[in-house]
């Protein structure tokens, strides 16, 4: 886990702080991403995450901060097969957000970039700057995290449940 000072967490609101507020932005709120992960939550880790690995090695992290907390603004749920959504959802959603964002923000060519890139390998727009590419990487990182938390959580509900219904049956047998 890097580790950041409050300093560090100040800058990083003030970068997003427009971005955060805006209500279409507020409205990832509502969908799911990764399990009980909404899309906004999603987007706010990856966006702070590229933000601090940007900044510790001098890099653009205005850009990936700005990229990060919008590359899944795609406004609908992924898990519902619409009939007027063209494509796989993996495959198209880069270019909805990046359309989704444009239109509600000034967003550099290297932002816009970062956002229509984030889902390479599975699509082949590669990444064109070192930047795009962390965000490419840390999404996959959140992503991964995101689902095995809840994973590992169900894993452990079961096992309390095993050794719930062992020791209630346990009490039975003694009464």
């Amino acid at each position: 886990m890097i580790k950041s000072n409050p300093i560090d967490h100040d800058e990083f609101l003030s970068i997003i702080e427009e971005l955060i507020h805006n209500k279409t932005v507020q409205e990832m709120k509502k969908y799911r991403q990764h399990y009980e992960t909404t899309c906004f939550d999603h987007c706010y880790m990856v966006s702070y995450y590229c933000y601090l690995i940007c900044k510790k090695y001098h890099l653009d992290y205005i850009s990936a901060t700005r990229a990060g907390m919008l590359h899944d603004l795609f406004l609908y749920d992924w898990r519902v097969r619409e009939p007027n959504r063209k494509g796989l959802h993996a495959f198209t959603h880069g270019k909805t957000a990046c359309d989704n964002a444009s239109k509600l923000f000034d967003l550099t060519q290297k932002e816009k970039d970062m956002i229509l890139t984030h889902m390479w390998p599975v699509t082949i727009q590669f990444p064109t700057s070192i930047e795009g590419l962390i965000l490419t990487f840390v999404d996959k990182y959140c992503a991964t995290s995101e689902t095995l938390d809840v994973i590992k959580s169900k894993m452990f509900m079961k096992k309390a449940f095993r050794y719930a219904y062992v020791f209630f049956s346990f009490l039975m047998i003694r009464f």
